[in-house]
């Protein structure tokens, strides 16, 4: 079991003052203070390089990332993680004994920078691919069809962008026999119904716009969603792609938002008078 820990000041102190116990904060990398934005940004971070597209034959990478997803499935749930905050205690026999030492250690050496490059194509890549719907439909089985705890584990997905995508290869998938409805599931999927879905790049891409206008559009959608707890990629490459940035707080970010949606406002009206 993984007991209960103080917050960390230091990787030294807090390894000194456990002996050999180590916390699913330690896994990813952040302190037992994280903010849910910190945690998805780690998890995000390891997961791009375990995913299986990256590593198609290593059975090590892939028992890894199955493992980091019952990490996330409890940090990044609120219930979940208050629970282990109380307790210390992990229910999943896959993350007792010395399984969660072993993943910090192996998570150790991964700590790495993640360069907007490697974001943007892997989620150009996936997104649409094969793969994402066997990752869909296997997170729908864990998580038995409740999509907010889908989507804390899901990659390169959004809420927002993705619901009305999902629903629709779901429901394909629930027809075909292939999964099973949940009464969780059934009352999301008519809450999607009823409300109008976002634009989405793939439906560009599937129009076969250039791959550098769906670059533009995936850093846009990055930009939009940046003060947002679920959004892969917000804030990811000026975190790690050099020394720590502050970021805005919710009220900045929206100010901001407000300003520049009224510039391009105002240029619209500006286009059209001269139209």
């Amino acid at each position: 079991m993984v007991q209960k820990k103080k917050a960390r000041v230091s990787d030294d102190e807090e390894m000194k003052g456990q002996g050999d116990e180590t916390s699913l904060y330690q896994v990813i990398g952040v302190e037992r203070t994280a903010s849910q934005q910190e945690i998805k940004k780690a998890y995000y971070k390891l997961a791009l390089r375990l995913h299986p597209d990256k590593n198609p034959g290593d059975e090590e990478a892939k028992e890894k990332f199955q493992q980091l997803q019952k990490v996330i499935s409890i940090l990044g749930d609120e219930e979940k993680r208050t629970l282990y905050d109380q307790t210390g205690c992990v229910d999943d026999d896959d993350l007792a004994g010395d399984v969660v030492q072993n993943l910090q250690e192996f998570f150790r050496t991964m700590y790495k920078k993640v360069t907007e490059a490697d974001i943007e194509e892997f989620e150009t890549n996936y997104k649409g691919s094969d793969s994402e719907k066997n990752d869909l439909m296997d997170l729908y089985k864990k998580c038995k069809g409740n999509m907010n705890r889908l989507f804390c584990s899901m990659l390169c997905s959004d809420p927002k962008f993705d619901s009305h995508r999902f629903k629709d290869i779901l429901d394909e998938a629930i027809a075909a026999g292939e999964l099973k409805a949940t009464k969780a599931y059934q009352k999301w999927a008519k809450e999607v119904f009823e409300t109008k879905p976002s634009p989405n790049p793939l439906r560009e891409k599937s129009n076969k716009q250039s791959e550098t206008d769906l670059y533009a559009m995936i850093a846009q959608r990055r930009n939009e969603r940046k003060g947002q707890f679920d959004s892969m990629f917000s804030s990811l490459v000026s975190k790690y792609g050099g020394d720590d940035m502050p970021e805005p707080s919710e009220e900045e970010f929206e100010a901001t938002r407000r300003k520049l949606e009224t510039g391009r406002s105002s240029k619209k009206s500006k286009q059209s008078k001269r139209n």
